[in-house]
């Protein structure tokens, strides 16, 4: 049954895509064609992702009304663990300009109708997984550093900036982190617009996306960098900004997708 889901909608002999060297040349001008992407298709992009910054308050809210606000954090930089996954809609809506198709705010969920929607299915459900592993590893690790229970969320800011716990803190949960970050950014920098792309299983699509990582390790860096620079930066004030760099970043992963793989 794994095997059959992991495969849906591959052909019987893929044969495997061609992976391109890009540069940072290559990074800006992906990016530059999301902002177009964002620009060319406003209203329905920002229909759809308004979900993001009213998710995020609701996880602001419920970190806030607990003894979880040492999660607020994790919770926030899990945008990006599962962001590949979220955006899956952006890249059709992508994918149907370049073609010069029609496009409307429903052609977004035309993902439900895709032949690789069990392949779509799995990947989601991995880096689902892997956004809770994050989480219990963030948990973790604040009881394993030794800051007590915050009294209040400026206590526990005023804890992790001065003391030697929330030093300890910062240093290894950001290293984790980054280590999180970087199996998802392998496992599906293409992964996801390419099972949209082409006949392929969720197994060719991974493949591929680790091969591209190989191809380009300083640029795949590069980006993953730039994607946690930018939802950092959107998620202030209040996660609104996640209403405009969600959808951009969503585009220029097509358009990255695009320079990477061969057509």
């Amino acid at each position: 049954m794994v095997n059959f889901h992991a495969r849906a909608g591959a052909v019987d002999r893929p044969i495997p895509a061609g992976i391109r060297t890009i540069g940072v040349a290559d990074l800006k001008s992906a990016l530059a064609d999301g902002v177009n992407d964002f620009i060319a298709m406003p209203s329905h992009v920002v229909f759809l992702s308004l979900i993001y910054p009213v998710v995020g308050l609701l996880l602001a809210r419920m970190t806030f009304g607990g003894d979880l606000i040492h999660l607020l954090f994790p919770l926030t930089a899990g945008f990006a663990f599962i962001g590949p996954f979220a955006a899956t809609g952006l890249y059709e809506m992508s994918r149907r300009r370049e073609l010069g198709l029609d496009v409307s705010w429903k052609h977004a969920f035309a993902v439900l109708q895709s032949p690789s929607l069990r392949a779509i299915t799995v990947l989601a459900l991995l880096l689902i997984g892997i956004f809770l592993c994050w989480l219990v590893a963030a948990h973790q690790l604040y009881h394993f550093v030794g800051i007590g229970p915050p009294k209040s969320p400026a206590h526990f800011i005023v804890d992790v900036l001065t003391t030697s716990p929330g030093h300890k803190l910062i240093f290894i949960g950001g290293a984790i982190g980054v280590l999180f970050g970087a199996i998802v950014t392998i496992i599906s920098v293409v992964s996801f617009p390419m099972l949209l792309d082409r006949p392929v299983g969720a197994l060719e699509a991974v493949a591929t996306s680790v091969r591209a990582v190989i191809a380009n390790p300083v640029t795949m860096a590069l980006w993953g960098l730039a994607v946690a620079v930018a939802l950092t930066i959107g998620s202030l004030p209040f996660f609104v900004g996640l209403a405009v760099v969600m959808p951009v970043l969503g585009h220029a992963t097509w358009h990255l997708y695009r320079r990477i793989v061969e057509p």
